[in-house]
């Protein structure tokens, strides 16, 4: 069974920074893509960033310049370094990670934005 767990989430000002993390456990050969989505209240889940094994990467429009997503494949690992925080950036942050041919997520983690 394979799980994902985020961490780093949690209470920043606007113009502040967070990174978060996800580490992915169980029985792992190789992941391919991992991405970051987040669902703010009343609103749809959407992508915030993928990256691929290979390292490409992708944006939201409304993230470009600010986050930057990285993986350590040794470490089955995905990251997200926000800064410049605008409170629209508040939501529940999700990883998920392709593995095997299935799609995994985590449980999510808490980003609040203070105006």
């Amino acid at each position: 069974q394979v799980q994902l767990v985020e961490s780093g989430g949690g209470l920043v000002q606007a113009g502040g920074s967070l990174r978060l993390s996800c580490v992915a456990s169980g029985r792992i050969f190789s992941i391919n893509a991992m991405a970051w989505n987040r669902q703010a209240p009343g609103k749809q889940r959407e992508l915030v960033a993928i990256i691929t094994s290979s390292g490409t990467t992708n944006y939201a429009d409304s993230v470009k310049g600010r986050f930057t997503i990285s993986r350590d494949n040794a470490k089955n690992t995905v990251y997200l370094q926000m800064n410049s925080l605008k409170p629209e950036d508040t939501a529940v942050y999700y990883c998920n990670a392709e593995i095997a041919r299935k799609n995994y997520w985590g449980q999510g983690t808490q980003v609040t934005v203070s105006s």
